[in-house]
């Protein structure tokens, strides 16, 4: 059943999609802050929930603007088969054991000194900036804190530190908690995308139940077996490019800045959402 927001967006709430439609699915990605965790946490039903999609044969890929020391976790000891971090910047997988990497094309070889002088910008122009908590671990981007370890910005402060950062020349992407700033020709989408392109390596290496996916060269084969689950506007290339996206009920915060929203919305936000998302994907197997 379709629905409509105040500001006039469509979309179809979860509970009303049939298990029917969303049997070709194969293959999940998704955000990580306030769309699989909650208030900071990944509560038990969540990261069961992420267990039973693995041990049920589901691939699962997050893609999150996290740094480059957290993914290396991620990647060797959650249930996943890769993780692309950073917004889209690389690509970690395990292969025989060994945690191996994927660079998305695109990179700035310059970016180290940009970032340095935008940093030193943003100091000057926002007093009160304070940068992620998790810059230290970070190869690609700066993260401006804005309600993580901080009291929380006003949505006016949040899109004025945009513009200057695309004042001067960077990208810049709201998250749930964070703006992440970085240089280069990469995001979340071409983030996966390079990934499908270089074969889904990983795939299957640490769990064989999830190599159901036949290799493609051809996107929209590939995209069609694949739902994509996010919470805020750095995720909308995602909700663009997959003909099956889910947002988080949490999205509902952010959704009048979308030009591209979701195909779907859960009815719960955070973890809570993408356990009412895993246990309808559940039911298709």
């Amino acid at each position: 059943m379709s629905e409509i927001t105040k500001t006039g967006i469509q979309y179809t709430a979860w509970a009303s999609v049939k298990n029917d439609a969303l049997k070709g699915i194969k293959g999940i990605a998704f955000d990580i802050d306030d769309t699989f965790s909650t208030e900071g946490l990944i509560s038990p039903e969540a990261f069961a929930a992420l267990w039973k999609l693995k041990r049920a044969g589901f691939a699962l890929v997050p893609i999150t603007g996290r740094p480059a020391g957290w993914c290396d976790h991620f990647a060797r000891f959650w249930p996943i088969d890769a993780i692309v971090g950073e917004n889209g910047a690389f690509t970690f997988y395990m292969q025989d054991g060994i945690r191996k990497r994927l660079d998305t094309p695109g990179g700035d070889p310059a970016r180290a000194a940009k970032i340095a002088k935008l940093r030193a910008t943003l100091e000057n122009e926002f007093h009160a900036v304070r940068f992620a908590s998790d810059q230290a671990y970070r190869e690609n981007d700066l993260a401006v804190d804005f309600c993580e370890d901080v009291p929380a910005w006003t949505r006016d402060e949040v899109d004025r530190l945009v513009d200057v950062c695309h004042r001067e020349g960077a990208h810049a992407k709201v998250s749930s908690i964070h703006v992440n700033t970085w240089y280069g020709d990469f995001d979340k989408r071409k983030g996966f995308d390079a990934w499908l392109a270089a074969g889904m390596p990983g795939l299957g290496r640490k769990f064989p139940e999830s190599f159901g996916i036949p290799v493609t060269s051809d996107p929209p084969t590939a995209l069609a077996q694949w739902i994509f689950a996010g919470d805020s506007p750095n995720d909308e290339p995602m909700f663009a490019y997959f003909p099956h996206s889910v947002g988080v009920a949490n999205l509902a915060n952010f959704i009048d800045r979308l030009k591209s929203p979701p195909k779907y919305l859960t009815a719960k936000p955070s973890g809570a959402g993408f356990v009412e998302m895993a246990e309808k994907l559940l039911k298709t197997r």
